[in-house]
């Protein structure tokens, strides 16, 4: 089993999608975008190395909490991350969000990356713009940034928002 570097675990967080949710912070990122929150995460080695039972034991201990990764970038983590998304979708019932600079279009073209979305549920994608940033946005900082419906996206063979979701569901949802 693989060992991630980890910057923080945050349990019962309410900002890193809907509903409480267990936050797992992936040290290293290659964006490096400007006015980011968290520009200590660029670096790999800022984290503690967690092993993935470790992980997947905090994961199941909030019984109550979904999960999100986030960072720096997850996906600069990304075939550990891939492994961490795996055992939690065969060991528990929970959902996953995903927080990255890249597009979902990079991510698609590219076979190493692209690994990780059949066991994640959301993505919130694209770098974040300082230009763009609107603080009305639920879960995201900037306008460009995307929260895609992954699982429909890949059956789809093209990025489905989560408001194209609850639209096509005849809700109103807006953002």
């Amino acid at each position: 089993m693989s060992r991630l570097s980890i910057l923080n675990i945050v349990c019962d967080t309410t900002v890193d999608g809907p509903g409480f949710r267990t936050a797992i912070y992936g040290a290293g990122c290659l964006h490096q975008c400007l006015g980011c929150h968290n520009p200590q995460s660029w670096d790999i080695n800022a984290g503690t190395f967690y092993s993935m039972h470790t992980l997947l034991e905090i994961i199941k201990k909030d019984e109550f909490s979904n999960v999100t990764f986030s960072g720096g970038d997850p996906l600069f983590q990304i075939e550990g991350f891939t492994e961490l998304a795996q055992l939690i979708k065969n060991e528990t019932t929970k959902d996953i969000w995903c927080y990255t600079g890249f597009t979902y279009e990079q991510i698609i073209r590219s076979n190493k990356l692209s690994q990780i979305l059949p066991f994640i549920d959301v993505l919130v994608d694209g770098r974040y713009m300082g230009a763009l940033r609107d603080i009305d946005l639920q879960f995201r900082g900037s306008s460009n940034q995307r929260i895609i419906d992954v699982q429909k996206s890949l059956k789809r063979e093209k990025a489905i928002t989560w408001k194209n979701v609850f639209s096509e569901k005849g809700m109103s949802v807006t953002y």
